[in-house]
Parts: C-alpha cells; sequence; structure tokens
C-alpha cells in the first residue's frame, strides 16, 4: 500500500480534539480511511458488526461491485472467463499468478495438477472413522485437515516453494475427496483418478463411474461442471475467505486454514444457499403451490423465505446468475428434464419472481445459488452434496487470497475488538453469602 496525500478529519461531538487520517484509493472501488491510529490517539475503537464498512486486508485478486452487479477476477470480468476464458484450471492459473496463462504455461500447470491429485492410500481408513449418513462438509473438514498430517514437507508457510506445492496439492486433491465423500456415504468403492481426463471429467468420472460400469464422458455436462466451478471460485472478502485469512494470519498450515474455510462455509447463509434453494422448490411441491407460496413470502409475518433469490453484495442482477441460467437450460435440454416436475415448478417461479413487482422493486433476481442448485440436482449430485462442490471451486480462491495474505508485509494476526457491555468489575462473595 503505497503512502496517501489525501487525509480526512475526523471530528468528535464530545469535545475532543479532531483527528487526520490517511485516505487511500484503489485502482477501482470505494476509498479507504485507515484508522490503524485511532485507537491510539483518542482510546476509542470503531464498531462494525459484520464489517460491512470495514477493509481488512488490500487485495489484487476479486472485485465486487454490487450496484453494477459486476465480478471481476484480477481485470478479467465473469462473463468472459466463463464464456471466452477457458476451462476451470486457466481460471485457477489466474487467481494464482495474476495472469491468464499461454499455451505452454497452461500445458505445464494442468500436467502439474493432474500428477497431484491421488491423496495418500491411508486417508481411505481415515474415512472409515465417520458414520456413513455423515454431512459430506464435516468429513471434508476432517479430511482437508487431516492432509497436513500426510504432507509435512510443504508446510513451512515462510518457503514461497513449500507455498505453491500446498496450493497445488489442494487444487489437485479436493476434486478426490469430496469424490471419496460422496462414495463413502453411498456405500460404493472410491474411484481414483484418471491422467487422460480434464479436471472436470475426471471428478464426474469419480462421482458417478464403478468397477462394473464405467462412466461415459458427456461434453455438455463437464462444460456445465466447469461453469459452476469458475462461477463460485473466488467472491472477493465474503465469510468463508475471511475465515481463511483470520486462521492463517496466526501461522496456521494451509491445510488448516481451507478447512476452517470449509466449516464456515458450510453455513446456510453462505455456502448451503443451493442447498437451501433447492429444499425450497421441493417443499412447495407443484407448480399449482406457487400462488400460496408467493402469498406467503409477501407476509411479512409468514416467516416464510425466497431463497435463491437476491444476494448481500449485489444490488442488481448477479452477474453469475445470467450465465448459470444458460448453463441450467443447456443441462435440462442435453438430459431431456424440460417436463421434469421439479424443474418445471423452478422455471415458473422464475418467471414469476422476474415479472412480480414485489420482487422486481426489491431487486429480488434469481442469483447463481438458484440455478446452481437445479444444474447440480441435473447433474445427479445429491443435496447434501452441494456445498461441497461449492467448497471444490472456492479452494482456487481461498489458498490464492492465504497466499496474497502471508506475503503482504502489513499483514498482522487477526484480533478484532468488541464493545464490552457485560458486568463491570466486582468482587467474588463466599458460596454461603451468595
Amino acid at each position: 500500500m503505497t503512502n496517501s496525500e489525501t487525509k480526512a478529519t475526523l471530528s468528535f461531538s464530545d469535545g475532543s480534539p479532531s483527528l487526520e487520517m490517511p485516505i487511500y484509493k484503489g485502482s477501482i472501488g470505494p476509498d479507504v480511511i485507515d484508522i490503524r491510529k485511532l485507537y491510539g490517539a483518542t482510546g476509542m475503537f470503531t464498531y462494525d458488526p459484520g464489517f460491512m464498512s470495514t477493509a481488512a486486508c488490500n487485495s489484487s485478486i476479486t472485485y465486487i461491485d454490487g450496484d453494477k452487479g459486476e465480478l471481476l477476477y484480477r481485470g478479467y470480468p465473469i462473463e468472459q472467463l466463463a464464456v471466452n476464458g477457458g476451462d476451470f484450471l486457466e481460471t485457477c492459473y489466474l487467481l494464482l499468478n495474476g495472469e491468464l496463462p499461454n499455451a505452454a504455461q497452461k500445458e505445464e500447470f494442468v500436467s502439474t495438477v493432474t500428477k497431484h491429485t491421488m491423496v495418500h492410500e491411508q486417508m481411505q481408513f481415515f474415512f472409515r472413522g465417520f458414520r456413513r449418513d455423515a454431512h459430506p462438509m464435516s468429513v471434508l473438514v476432517g479430511t482437508v485437515g487431516a492432509l497436513s498430517s500426510f504432507y509435512h514437507d510443504s508446510l513451512d508457510i515462510n518457503d514461497p516453494h513449500h507455498r505453491e506445492v500446498s496450493a497445488i496439492r489442494l487444487i489437485a486433491k479436493m476434486p478426490t475427496l469430496v469424490a471419496m465423500a460422496y462414495k463413502y456415504s453411498i456405500g460404493q468403492p472410491f474411484v481414483y483418478p484418471r491422467n487422460d481426463l480434464s479436471y472436470s471429467a475426471n471428478f464426474m468420472h469419480m462421482m458417478f463411474s464403478t468397477p462394473c460400469e464405467e462412466y461415459k464422458v458427456n461434453d455438455v455436462l463437464v462444460r456445465a461442471l466447469d461453469r459452476i466451478l469458475i462461477l463460485h471460485a473466488d467472491h472477493e472478502q465474503n465469510a468463508s475467505t475471511s475465515t481463511v485469512r483470520l486462521a492463517g494470519s496466526s501461522g496456521a498450515n494451509p491445510f488448516a486454514c481451507i478447512a476452517a474455510g470449509i466449516a464456515c462455509l458450510w453455513g446456510p447463509a453462505h455456502g448451503g444457499a443451493n442447498e437451501a434453494a433447492l429444499s425450497m422448490l421441493e417443499e412447495i411441491g407443484s407448480v399449482d403451490n406457487i400462488p400460496t407460496f408467493i402469498a406467503q413470502v409477501k407476509d411479512k409475518n409468514s416467516g416464510v423465505k425466497l431463497m435463491g433469490f437476491g444476494h448481500r453484495v449485489y444490488k442488481n442482477y448477479d452477474p453469475r446468475a445470467k450465465l448459470m441460467r444458460e448453463t441450467c437450460y443447456e443441462v435440462l435440454q442435453e438430459l431431456g428434464l424440460q417436463d421434469d416436475p421439479l424443474f418445471k415448478l423452478a422455471m415458473a417461479l422464475e418467471k414469476i419472481a422476474l415479472e412480480d413487482d414485489y420482487f422486481v422493486s426489491r431487486k429480488l433476481y434469481p442469483n447463481v445459488d438458484f440455478y446452481s442448485g437445479i444444474v447440480q440436482r441435473a447433474l445427479g449430485i445429491p443435496t447434501a452434496l452441494f456445498t461441497g462442490i461449492f467448497a471444490l471451486a472456492r479452494t482456487v480462491g481461498w489458498i490464492a487470497q492465504w497466499k496474497e495474505m502471508i506475503s503482504d508485509p502489513e499483514q498482522k494476526i487477526g484480533r478484532p475488538r468488541q464493545l464490552f457491555v457485560g458486568a463491570e468489575k466486582r468482587d467474588v462473595v463466599s458460596i454461603d453469602k451468595r
């Protein structure tokens, strides 16, 4: 971060002297006021629950403009990356290195990732410690954290080479672990990765093939999964990314940091949104029940929520939703599922939400979670695994943000402050006098 010539003058209504604070300008987006010296100068903290007005770091990876409905990875619009930017591993390279690869760089990167897709054979025994009906996210928290037990040769966070190796390992092994979690839950044998398949095709092969029946790769479905991964690869300083950065600020190893991110992503308000959206559709049941459901949503006292619509950051249309909508229709067409009752219900609900003044005026447009849940169900991915697919996609964003944080000379261990509203100092009295 460069020194700032611009200053902000803070004045206080309690008679405290005014204070000048530096203002820093980003390449795009809001300016920030540097308040690091506020406590030392005034004895006061700022109060910002949810950190909606606080920049906890400087970053050059992802930029979001919620009012415009804009998402940029390293300056590239998500629309261009999803349509013209090649496959998911090109996006991974971009997020990790700052630039899109040329042909030689991509070939080397794909080869390196592919050679790291297998996990230690002992991980099979680790899985057996879980109940078969354990939620896939609990399995992933445990198994990703356990990777640090198997790969001691890349845990020195101060060594750039170790950081690079850990990044590759996490990106390469996450599809294998997610597929293993699925296979374990349904009692099928684990399927080893295949080096002759692309990243997304290999994942689908590990998910859906069995020793008695080879999985036939469908390019339309592989392309759909690839788009899901690209659209979810990073999303600035969201809750799980902030969790990864906070865990990393203590010097924790990268596998532990990503496990912490997975735990945060598990929350229904974050990564569980697409699972919640599909559960909502199943509860509505049929197209005939939509008018009653819509009436309940509009009734503030009903407690019924419209899941998969609107977004905390995007005050306009989620740019990822349009792309996911295209993929949704392609997949339904490819699989002949246009007449499937649940999908007909989803499309009818989408139509109403896009036309009803109640939703349009509140900008409650369908978001990426609404469509990605539908696509994943069509691909044969069980609802409980939706958040696991999200974790698979977001791993590259988490690890890119972690690497950036570790190399930032201004980074310190995270230590948020508080407004204490509990009891003042008091004395302990003996139990017979209480």
